[in-house]
């Protein structure tokens, strides 16, 4: 090895001095700063990208949709039919039963049918998803409470 790259004062009684700052404020009435903490990162995702989340928020929106357009697009057919087609709702059915009359006391049953369908959907569609994320969820509240 060449004598070019052993530094000029390698000697060991000559030190490069250091200017460090001081471990505490230059004033003694002041507290030292804090310091600085780490945020603390999850041991998992966090729950707004778990799979199962999107799949419990997919299975509720064709829920609310087909309960809705079932009760909602009833309702609209009985309402176009009415403005186009009023010798269709004028129609006598029996007696001094109308067309429009019946359909009109038609809505009620569908509308249970509808909250029938909604029901049935929670109970086969939505529930299993939500029963199986807040079963994964417990132990996580459990180590929560006891902190």
């Amino acid at each position: 090895m060449s004598d070019a790259f052993i530094p000029r004062h390698s000697s060991p009684e000559y030190s490069v001095p250091h200017h460090s700052p001081p471990p505490y404020p230059t004033y003694p009435w002041q507290q030292p700063p804090a310091p600085p903490t780490r945020p603390r990162t999850p041991a998992h995702p966090p729950l707004g990208h778990h799979s199962d989340l999107r799949l419990l928020r997919t299975a509720y929106r064709w829920q609310r949709r087909v309960a809705t357009f079932t009760a909602l697009g009833y309702f609209v057919v009985f309402l176009l039919l009415s403005a186009f087609a009023p010798s269709f709702m004028t129609a006598t059915v029996s007696g001094g039963l109308t067309m429009g009359l019946l359909l009109g006391l038609l809505q009620l049953p569908v509308t249970c049918v509808a909250i029938g369908v909604y029901e049935y959907t929670a109970r086969h569609g939505v529930d299993p998803i939500a029963d199986r994320i807040r079963r994964q969820m417990e132990p996580d509240t459990g180590r929560g409470a006891a902190r």
